[in-house]
């Protein structure tokens, strides 16, 4: 055990390596920012050098590596991937552009012509988008299946499955899977596989981050993430990130390189110093406030329905306290609440028109885990390409004062409640012509 190691993932969070051979930190209190897109290399040997060990896995300990060009590799990135690989427990990670990125791309590299997937029945809207318009053309095939309806997946697999595929929790319905039970299943249909042949279990754990659940110690062999939600938190950089199995590495940087989806060092270089650190105190904020704004909305007389994991009444109560756990081992519900109107008494579209009208603390966007509360209609915007229209409402908690979210939430939905039609009284008759009187 290193010194490092000795101290709680929220301290070794705050001050990162406390040495790295990929950058000096003997003297740095704030990690250095490298700002070259290519790099001096001294001798044409040192420059072969460099290309010969391109792919392989750069830690802390060691000797320096030889950089070469910043889509390659490059010092500030680096660091991330060794920070973001360590509090997930894995042993690699690569980071891309983007969420879609990083999803693209270990999947890209996993997949070939002929291959399957079996994917949730409810993914984001540009990873439903990429299975349904994309893999057809590549000659991946896609299927659909409940992956709680353990049954329905055994029955789905064939020789030429490769890829198990969801996220939990689900964007945006906040269903669960139970990872355990998914990778008892996959050891047992793995019992017969050649080794490169292996189902492997993806999941998009964007929503729980690893502040909120750790999937590769439940039985995932891959973990995605958009970095440019809770883990950048300021909503200023977009990034993703894939931590894998070492095997995964090499291949998943030349996929990188040669697809040319990388992470800017300067958006490496924000998440690290200011998403990473903030991440138990921006979470363990945003779900003291989650708790209460769903505890109101359930009770709300427009609200039809509310999911919230720290509700007692979720539905998957007992399987989200036993997965959703934080760094210390309590409880981590998370940041992301679901919930559905009675439109019978407000129409969504109107309850949304008036909270981007009139509203101070919750703003109308896209995107989640941001300092700011935001909120969106998922059926007409983030997952319009199921082409499904529907009145749940997604609301990502931010920083500000419970109070006064629910205040601003309070306002919309006075403002757009039906009113009850009461039948109309029928005129009192007036006896033998007598003036009606006026009521005090």
């Amino acid at each position: 055990m290193t010194k490092k190691q000795q101290y709680k993932v929220t301290t070794r969070l705050v001050h990162g390596p406390e040495h790295s051979a990929k950058w000096d930190f003997s003297h740095h209190v704030t990690p250095p920012l490298s700002s070259s897109t290519t790099y001096r290399l001294d001798s044409a040997k040192r420059g072969a050098r460099g290309f010969q060990e391109f792919g392989q896995l750069v830690t802390d300990a060691g000797e320096t590596p030889v950089y070469i060009y910043d889509r390659l590799d490059e010092p500030t990135r680096s660091i991330l991937e060794g920070e973001l690989a360590e509090i997930e427990q894995g042993e690699s990670c690569v980071s891309f552009a983007s969420g879609m990125a990083a999803i693209s791309a270990a999947l890209g590299c996993t997949l070939k012509s002929g291959d399957e997937v079996i994917a949730h029945s409810v993914l984001y809207g540009c990873t439903h988008s990429l299975f349904e318009n994309w893999y057809p053309r590549q000659g991946i095939g896609v299927k659909r299946v409940d992956m709680n309806a353990l049954a329905a997946v055994r029955a789905a697999v064939n020789e030429h499955t490769r890829v198990l595929y969801f996220e939990s929790p689900v964007n945006p319905s906040l269903e669960l899977i139970d990872i355990r039970a998914l990778r008892k299943l996959v050891d047992e249909l793995n019992a017969g596989r050649a080794d490169d042949r292996r189902l492997l279990i993806f999941i998009d754990s964007t929503f729980a981050t690893p502040f909120g659940q750790r999937p590769l110690g439940l039985g995932a062999d891959v973990v995605l993430h958009s970095l440019t939600k809770n883990l950048g938190g300021f909503g200023t950089e977009l990034g993703g990130a894939v931590i894998c199995p070492k095997s995964m590495h090499a291949r998943l940087l030349l996929y990188r390189k040669d697809f040319g989806g990388i992470l800017s060092s300067k958006a490496a270089w924000a998440i690290l110093v200011y998403g990473l650190p903030t991440l138990p105190l921006r979470l363990k904020r945003q779900q003291f406030t989650a708790r209460k704004v769903a505890a109101w909305l359930e009770k709300h007389s427009c609200v039809a329905r509310v999911m919230y994991p720290g509700l007692p009444s979720f539905p998957q109560r007992e399987l989200a306290q036993h997965q959703l756990v934080d760094f210390d081992g309590d409880f981590a519900p998370g940041n992301m609440i679901y919930f559905e109107l009675d439109s019978a008494r407000a129409e969504p579209e109107a309850f949304i028109d008036a909270l981007a009208h009139s509203a101070y603390s919750v703003t109308l966007a896209v995107s989640l885990g941001h300092t700011k509360t935001l909120i969106e209609l998922p059926s007409t915007m983030t997952h319009s390409s199921y082409g499904k229209r529907g009145g749940a409402v997604r609301l990502s908690i931010g920083l500000e004062s419970p109070s006064d979210i629910i205040n601003d939430l309070k306002a919309a939905l006075a403002a757009v409640a039906k009113s009850e039609k009461k039948p109309a009284k029928s005129p009192t008759p007036r006896a033998n012509g007598a003036k009606a009187r006026s009521s005090p």
